[in-house]
């Protein structure tokens, strides 16, 4: 196993736990998840680090996919801890094992930023809820300020193969509503005692209408 393998295989679910755990992110989150209702699919469930904010008194099914490796261990040894029954499988946001409306909720935190193809998950989220359906996202991405975007541009190629593909360029709430959501915003900002270059974050609801 040549260094870069072994990085992607070992390093990068280490440093992805801990940079998605970090107190200011867990403050954002715990104001998302807890909206999620009914049957659930969360996207990007590796790690498990949302599922001490949902309620469970509120979902009746719980279902989650990522690509796999210690991300995926991570998510079920968290839903054992939880002590609920969870289908969580090997999968990618491009093509969702799920399907057409089957879910009322979709989370997806901290994922649109390292998928291949953003704008084919977003239409695969959208395919899979239920009509005036709920999308919760929260997610990093491209920041509004035009020297910080330049900056970001230029530290990307380099930032991507550290942290497991992460784009930090691509754009959130605007993405949501190309694939073909109404989106009802929550919040955007720069997160306290994070680099410009790594702490644009914008969250909210897109709700799925028509079919």
């Amino acid at each position: 196993m040549g260094l870069a393998s072994w990085w992607d295989a070992h390093g990068v679910p280490r440093v992805i736990r801990f940079a998605c755990g970090m107190p200011a992110i867990m403050k954002l989150r715990s104001k998302v998840v807890p909206l999620a209702e009914g049957e659930v699919f969360e996207l990007g469930c590796g790690g498990g680090i949302n599922q001490q904010f949902y309620r469970a008194d509120a979902i009746t099914r719980y279902a989650g996919i990522d690509p796999g490796g210690k991300l995926l261990e991570y998510a079920r040894v968290e839903a054992e801890k939880k002590g609920w029954r969870a289908d969580i499988r090997d999968g990618v946001g491009e093509a969702i094992p799920f399907g057409d409306e089957s879910f009322d909720t979709v989370v997806c935190t901290y994922t649109l930023c390292s998928v291949q193809d953003q704008a084919q998950v977003v239409r695969e989220m959208r395919r899979i809820l239920r009509p005036g359906g709920r999308l919760l996202f929260l997610e990093h991405g491209r920041a509004p300020d035009a020297k910080v975007a330049r900056f970001q541009d230029r530290i990307e190629p380099w930032w991507m193969p550290f942290a497991g593909g992460c784009h930090l360029t691509r754009p959130v709430t605007s993405a949501v509503r190309a694939g073909g959501f109404a989106v009802e915003p929550m919040g955007a900002r720069y997160l306290d005692k994070t680099p410009r270059s790594l702490g644009w974050n914008e969250w909210g609801v897109g709700i799925k209408q028509g079919g």
